[in-house]
């Protein structure tokens, strides 16, 4: 990431899993996911940091929303849905109330009772706001100004029947290939006066359902889908009047993500005194002369 003078490399295993070894189903490992991004300096080279991976992925991805969310959420938004209770969700909805401090209420749903009573209790404590549970989708869903979602869902749970004029949506699956999960339905991306990605090229080679089965119906074509860094340069316009449905399908995870927020990690870590800290030598190679003896 040029801008911030780092380049970053994520590495993880959360995909890495032999349930059946040798013909016998192997106990899950009691721990915790093993996820780290390691961030370099572009110009000395020199490794700054090393970052746990599973703590940064809510904030890069609800980051993401909250820069769409910017550019396309009406400014006087009052009531939000939040679809989602888990870590994903709780980077949603800050970024959300930051870029819109003046939502006032904020509706949760998520299949299980327990955890949406959990999520609407942390989010009224945490940023003061009025924060209840819904039962349904439907009801998270109507008369809100701004729905944000974070959810494994398989199948649509959103319909576009139920967005009200001037509705901010912001969808999290971007299935990959051969994958059809997806939150919101083709009615969705047939009302939707703007339509933003993270990634087209994305869309078209995961082949990615939510952006291709209404593109297949004849409810949008490639040229209506635009993309994030297009909107946040000003290429186009983004919403334009208090009525406009806007629709942002963060839907596929960037490097630039990870590098620039575990870059601000790094540096807030090193501001507070936390983190451990490891010899730099440790990571960089050492530098050989012309002259100089090879040897391992």
């Amino acid at each position: 990431m040029p801008c911030h003078g780092v380049a970053a490399v994520r590495l993880n295993a959360r995909h890495t899993n032999f349930p059946f070894l040798g013909g016998e189903r192997r106990k899950r490992y009691p721990g915790g996911m093993t996820g780290l991004v390691l961030v370099w300096d572009m110009n000395t080279r020199a490794l700054l940091g090393i970052v746990q991976e599973e703590a940064i992925s809510p904030l890069r991805v609800g980051a993401t929303s909250g820069v769409a969310a910017r550019y396309l959420c009406r400014r006087d938004a009052k009531v939000a849905g939040l679809i989602g209770s888990g870590l994903q969700a709780v980077g949603q909805v800050t970024a959300l109330l930051t870029v819109r401090p003046g939502i006032e209420e904020v509706k949760v749903y998520s299949v299980r009772p327990e955890r949406r009573e959990r999520m609407a209790a942390w989010v009224a404590k945490e940023f003061g706001v009025k924060a209840r549970a819904v039962d349904s989708a439907e009801k998270c869903v109507r008369e809100s100004d701004a729905v944000f979602t974070a959810t494994t869902a398989t199948d649509p749970m959103i319909k576009g029947e139920w967005l009200e004029e001037g509705v901010h949506i912001s969808g999290m699956i971007g299935a990959p290939r051969f994958d059809s999960r997806r939150e919101l339905d083709d009615e969705v991306g047939r009302r939707a006066d703007i339509i933003v990605v993270n990634s087209l090229s994305q869309v078209k080679e995961d082949l990615q359902p939510e952006i291709w089965d209404p593109i297949r119906k004849g409810y949008l074509t490639w040229e209506f889908i635009n993309e994030l860094s297009d909107l946040c340069i000003g290429k186009f316009p983004g919403r334009m009047g208090n009525k406009q449905i806007t629709w942002h399908s963060n839907n596929v995870g960037m490097g630039v993500q990870f590098a620039a927020v575990c870059k601000r990690v790094i540096d807030v870590a090193r501001e507070r005194g936390i983190g451990t800290k490891l010899p730099g030598d440790l990571f960089m190679a050492p530098e050989f002369s012309e002259t100089e003896e090879f040897r391992l």
